[in-house]
């Protein structure tokens, strides 16, 4: 595995595939590091799907706010590098934040509606940093395709808003949230977690599963079901609840009437953990906790 941490020597080595193999397709794999089984699941999707693979690792500084865990983000690079490795990742990209953001760079990528909706609305600004730094990546390594997890689905309706407005020629492919068998959706800040604060984070995959069978039963009034999620939420030992909403995938929108393809989604804070999850109705019997 080859690791390039600048952006002249990727766009080197790109251009080297475009002309050596100009039929290969190349699949990314965007990441921030701290690797688990969830990355690991979007890597073999795209070594399934791909005839070159790359993954990026990138702290982003622009989606975090001042108050946030820029500084203590976990950071495991020489174990993520053999990780990647094993998994038959042909190329990381591993950029530092000055060459990704030079002096002088006032550009930004910014999807203003459905960026300001759940974690967007919780977190100001993250959507953008979000969106910029991933079209900067596409710019950089201009994959055939990019793989992320259906864990963080707001930033999948962000990325494909983004990709549809810019036409940008890639197709965005979302793999099922990873989970743990206790039902916790794997996370980079699951480390953070003492062991009774996991205990009690699993509330929220229980509490996605409670509205989930709710809807199964008949029950599709999404104002009663959002009254009952966030009161079983609010109600959960040790959480402090952020969000918890029924809203259409697309939009991030709030929704009158639950059914196939509502997203139940969910952020709260176990200790100084703030930690996500969601389920796309109806919910896999895979995903069940």
């Amino acid at each position: 595995m080859q690791i390039l941490t600048t952006i002249a020597d990727t766009r080197h080595w790109r251009r080297s595939i475009a002309v050596n193999t100009p039929r290969a397709t190349l699949g990314i794999v965007p990441t921030m590091g701290a690797l688990h089984e969830g990355h690991i699941s979007l890597i073999r999707a795209a070594r399934a799907g791909n005839d070159v693979v790359a993954a990026t690792i990138f702290v982003n500084p622009l989606q975090f706010g001042p108050n946030e865990d820029l500084s203590t983000y976990p950071r495991t690079f020489e174990a993520d590098c053999a990780l990647l490795e094993r998994e038959g990742v042909d190329v990381l990209f591993a950029p530092s934040p000055e060459d990704m953001y030079p002096n002088g760079a006032e550009t930004y990528v910014n999807v203003p509606n459905i960026g300001s909706r759940l974690d967007g609305a919780s977190r100001p600004g993250h959507f953008r940093g979000v969106a910029t730094v991933v079209t900067k990546l596409f710019n950089i390594l201009q994959p055939h395709r990019a793989y992320f997890g259906q864990k963080d689905a707001a930033q999948v309706a962000v990325l494909h808003a983004m990709v549809r407005d810019l036409n940008i020629d890639i197709d965005l492919i979302v793999g099922p949230t990873a989970r743990d068998a206790d039902g916790l959706a794997l996370s980079s800040r699951n480390r953070y977690l003492s062991a009774s604060e996991r205990e009690q984070a699993l509330a929220l995959p229980r509490a996605l599963q409670c509205v989930a069978r709710a809807v199964a039963n008949g029950n599709h009034s999404a104002p009663l079901l959002r009254e009952a999620l966030q009161q079983h939420l609010k109600q959960a030992e040790g959480l402090r609840l952020d969000y918890a909403d029924l809203v259409d995938p697309n939009t991030l929108q709030p929704v009158e009437i639950a059914g196939t393809g509502t997203l139940i989604a969910v952020a709260a804070y176990v200790g100084s953990t703030r930690l996500i999850d969601n389920a796309v109705i109806p919910v896999p019997a895979e995903a069940h906790p």
